[in-house]
């Protein structure tokens, strides 16, 4: 776990590999609690039977729910205690390459990217490859817009 507690440090790590979070395991539980809470129910995710009969051969997991892991990802690697807000502002790019199957235990592996000068503090990239274990493709890459402000 790496700390930043000022926004000079923060933009002395543009550019470089900040650390590879725990696994972190996507069961048909936390499949089906994310669909409840979103109303996505389509059968790939929560009908067992239908899903085994599909393309992938079991339920996988919402690409927004793997996206949604993020910041539980970003709290294993880096610590943001810089003076000031820190704020959510959005995201640059999000890909999925892969489907999550149930089961599969994911991490993601973090880098920080550009970190742009603001008039109210720093505007930070935050770069997230989500690996699914035992796979090639990465289950997610995204960039996530962070605000430091001063």
């Amino acid at each position: 776990m790496r700390t930043f507690t000022s926004l000079e440090d923060v933009a002395a790590a543009a550019g470089t590999e900040i650390g590879t979070s725990d696994w972190l395991e996507v069961d048909q539980a936390r499949i089906d609690a994310f669909a409840d809470a979103t109303l996505d129910h389509q059968w790939i995710h929560v009908d067992v039977e239908a899903a085994a009969a599909g393309p992938f051969g079991t339920t996988i997991a919402h690409g927004f729910l793997t996206l949604s892991l993020l910041p539980r990802f970003a709290s294993q690697v880096f610590s943001l205690e810089t003076p000031g807000a820190r704020l959510n502002y959005g995201l640059e790019k999000v890909r999925f390459p892969s489907p999550v199957p149930v089961g599969s235990r994911l991490r993601s592996h973090v880098r920080f990217g550009e970190v742009r000068d603001l008039p109210t503090g720093k505007q930070l990239v935050v770069e997230h490859t989500v690996e699914i274990e035992g796979h090639d493709k990465p289950a997610c890459v995204a960039a996530h817009v962070v605000l430091l402000l001063a």
